[in-house]
């Protein structure tokens, strides 16, 4: 079922500096978030291996970034979804995500949020691109 870590989401409040740090180490930015206005509001950094850092603008954070969700990528979606559902865990309908991939969500019983992510031809991740967010940092 699980096929690796997809990736983890970081909010920061200088997406250049953030970027700058993770190119050091040989990252590079796969994909962008853009908003209605266009102006750039995070990205995704790429491993080799279809692994990702996700990087969120928020003004709000304080000094340390904070890590705001993480990802799982699953081969079937509605296989994960049955195999959390009767195990008696709380989980979101599959739905078709912006970054053209489908996606469930939960939470760990720490409360931790979680996106199980079943990639298509067409994911931002394989692809590239600008994947369009209503999205307010």
């Amino acid at each position: 079922m699980i096929t690796g870590l997809a990736h983890i989401c970081i909010e920061s409040r200088d997406l250049e500096a953030t970027e700058t740090f993770y190119r050091v180490l040989g990252l590079k930015r796969q994909f962008d978030f853009r908003n209605k206005q266009n102006e750039l509001v995070g990205f995704y950094l790429a491993f080799a291996n279809r692994t990702f850092i996700e990087i969120i603008k928020n003004t709000t954070v304080g000094g340390e970034g904070i890590i705001k969700h993480f990802a799982i990528e699953v081969d079937d979606a509605d296989e994960a979804y049955e195999s959390l559902k009767n195990a008696g865990y709380a989980v979101t309908e599959k739905e078709f995500a912006g970054d053209n991939n489908w996606m469930i969500t939960c939470h760990d019983p720490n409360g931790i949020f979680i996106e199980l992510q079943q990639y298509t031809d067409k994911s931002m991740q394989l692809v590239g691109g600008v994947c369009e967010v209503d999205y307010k940092p």
